[in-house]
């Protein structure tokens, strides 16, 4: 039979990962991470390139069509190196590895992430994007394969001379001596976070400019421990912005990753599941602190888009959508001025081009992205001779429209992989906004999409990292752990139902066995049950996450308050000192271990509430509760005191009474019964 025609298919075919099938036709002969493919290169003394990526990563595609799809390049590299292609999302451990070593030899980091290893997984070399051939200053691919496979032939013992010390030095980083964490490093914080500030557009830095969620939950709390207007400034400055910004979109809701500009104008417009989680908790945060209507609409509607294109029937949530559809970047976002006006007619069509600035000439390359940067909407309601809430009603009537319009296009491709520690994000920010605005569907959806999560990704007793079309796959993470902690704290604190804390409890105990420094202190990345790599890292620097070391140290503290259970205290004052020494040397890089800090300093409480759920004055109070920002309390609320008896013992004794009775304890020690509802609230509220 001839099979010249048939297309080429190397071993990613039989993948799951939506990354890996991408190039499961490449004519690179690609290998998923494994045995067979280190067995290869030993077995052919070939080095090995470790190529490193997402579906959603608009270099990583043009890195695929330039190189990987290109025939002449392939043989190069298929000739002279065994190719390894890992799903970032899938494999953060190898990830995490491999990235300190670009960064330490290149100074800087992103995928596409290509690094050259020998066949005992040792890196020599490492780069991010490679043109196939040189330019732009960068070396070329087909040059670096040449280069390097000439070295590693001809100086064999100065590549792993190289090998063994770039994983000597790694080794060494990720042992680094603590010591004790003092305050100091909560006010470097603010100062290194002031002097990186927009004061004019918001955010940090120039450009590129990241939304940085878990600065601003940092800034928030800093705020309501020391009063400081300059914390909520730089907090509601950059909510307001990035609202405003095409970041934001204004048509079917959700952030894009990042913007390319300072102003927050023209995203990278790919969409991820947690930037969405994240600022979803933010904006509900900063409505928490300030009553502006504004952050609580954002934050709904990034939960509606969530809801609407990011969730399976089953409740899992999806990873990303893509920045590309049909070979061009944010062609399924842009408009022209005619389109817009053609789809609303003269009228709305004047109206929504004048408030979101869509003009001739165009916004972003001929085209338009809608946005509110310079749109001053009072002026505008009075030149068209209307009230605002008019004006926004008829706003509505044109979005409706225009998103109308949009789904007809062809749609961004949709990575619809389920990962574990992304949807217990998600799953936080259903459960918060649910308490918070009092809307007990997004409760619900996060109480379902953790169902989900029970159901489909336990293998065993053992929590696993990700899920799609049926299979399941790796074994959990640390982060998968830590932000699963976060979801079951924020479920809890959502509905009261102690079997929350019980699986807390369970999950948490878990996450300590397999992950546990017991030398220094601090959770691993991958537990000692998983392949064991070249180094175990152990990260507590937030990235566009915050690290899971920075949210187990947090949810540990709060779980301790919550169950009376001390060694969960214990084990957060140990990675206190674990990463005392990271967090001092760089302290806004580390804002999410510094809440736990602030947590820590804090007058923290626990709130007991005893009494009938029919009761109003116990309804009131839990609704003050819940809307307020109050991150230093934690707060339980029961009919029986007996419904705590395996979940927090110390509280299973208090006595029921005939009225709701308030229980405030600090230290597991707990003040005189109270039942004056208003005077509790006034307390509480100081």
């Amino acid at each position: 039979m001839n099979n010249i025609d048939q297309p080429h298919e190397n071993k990613l075919i039989h993948e799951k990962s939506p990354y890996l099938l991408q190039h499961a036709h490449n004519p690179v002969d690609w290998y998923p991470w494994g045995e067979e493919a280190f067995e290869k290169a030993k077995r052919e003394n070939k080095p090995v390139l470790v190529s490193i990526g997402y579906s959603t990563c608009h270099w990583c595609h043009v890195m695929e069509r330039e190189s990987f799809e290109d025939e002449e390049t392939a043989k190069l590299l298929n000739d002279r190196f065994v190719a390894i292609k890992v799903d970032r999302e899938e494999r953060p451990d190898i990830d995490s590895i491999y990235m300190k070593v670009c960064q330490g030899l290149t100074g800087q980091g992103g995928w596409p992430l290509n690094v050259f290893v020998t066949p005992d997984q040792k890196p020599f070399y490492a780069g991010t994007y490679f043109p196939k051939e040189s330019r732009y200053n960068l070396p070329g691919f087909k040059d670096a394969i040449m280069q390097l496979y000439q070295q590693y032939n001809e100086n064999p013992e100065r590549i792993t001379g190289i090998g063994d010390k770039i994983t000597a030095s790694l080794q060494e980083r990720m042992n680094a001596e603590g010591g004790e964490l003092t305050e100091e490093p909560l006010h470097k914080a603010l100062e290194q976070m002031q002097n990186s500030f927009d004061t004019i557009f918001g955010g940090f830095g120039q450009s590129p400019k990241f939304p940085s969620p878990h600065m601003l939950m940092y800034l928030l709390r800093y705020y309501r421990q020391y009063n400081q207007d300059l914390a909520l400034t730089m907090v509601t400055r950059t909510l307001d912005a990035m609202a405003n910004g095409g970041i934001y979109d204004h048509v079917g809701f959700g952030f894009a990753r990042y913007a390319v500009d300072q102003e927050w104008l023209v995203p990278h417009f790919e969409k991820m599941l947690y930037d969405n989680a994240m600022l979803a908790l933010t904006y509900t945060e900063a409505f928490q602190v300030t009553g502006n209507e504004r952050y609580k609409q954002v934050a709904c509607e990034i939960l509606e888009y969530v809801q609407r294109d990011m969730t399976g029937n089953d409740g899992g949530f999806y990873s990303a959508e893509d920045a590309d559809s049909e070979g061009e970047e944010g062609k399924f976002y842009v408009w022209t001025k005619e389109e817009v006006h053609t789809i609303l007619g003269e009228e709305l069509g004047s109206l929504y081009s004048e408030v979101y600035d869509i003009t001739a000439r165009g916004n972003f390359e001929g085209k338009n992205i809608p946005n509110l940067i310079k749109t001053d909407l009072s002026k505008i309601a009075k030149s068209f001779n209307l009230s605002e809430e008019d004006v926004q009603t008829q706003l509505e009537t044109a979005r409706k429209k225009l998103y109308a319009e949009r789904e007809k296009r062809v749609h961004p491709y949709k990575d619809d992989k389920i990962l574990t520690s992304w949807n217990m994000l998600m799953i936080a920010a259903f459960a918060k906004a649910g308490r918070a605005f009092q809307q007990i569907e997004y409760t619900q959806l996060a109480e379902k999409s953790y169902r989900f999560i029970e159901e489909n990704m336990l293998i065993d007793g053992r929590l696993m990292a990700r899920y799609r079309d049926g299979e399941v796959k790796f074994k959990a993470y640390h982060d998968d752990y830590a932000y699963g902690l976060w979801a079951l704290n924020e479920l809890y604190e959502s509905t009261y139902n102690p079997q929350y804390l019980i699986k807390a409890k369970k999950l948490t105990d878990d996450m300590y066995e397999l992950f546990w420094d017991e030398s220094s202190g601090g959770f691993y990345l991958y537990g000692h049950d998983a392949d064991q790599l070249i180094a175990r890292p152990k990260d507590v620097h937030d990235g566009a996450l915050p690290s899971g070391n920075s949210v187990a140290v947090l949810q540990l503290l709060r779980l301790s308050k919550l169950t009376g259970e001390m060694k969960y205290d214990e084990w957060a004052n140990r990675m206190f000192t674990a990463f005392s020494g990271d967090v001092s040397s760089y302290s806004s890089g580390h804002a999410y271990f510094l809440m736990s800090k602030l947590y820590a300093r804090s007058s923290s409480k626990e709130v007991v509430i005893v009494g009938s759920n029919r009761d109003h004055n116990k309804e009131r109070l839990i609704q003050f509760l819940q809307q307020n920002f109050l991150p230093e309390l934690t707060v339980m609320s029961i009919e029986d005191p007996t419904e705590l008896t395996e979940a927090a013992p110390f509280a299973a004794n208090f006595e029921k009474t005939n009225e709701t009775t308030i229980y405030i304890c600090e230290n597991f020690s707990c003040s005189l019964p109270e039942t004056d509802v208003d005077n509790v609230m006034k307390e509480l509220q100081k």
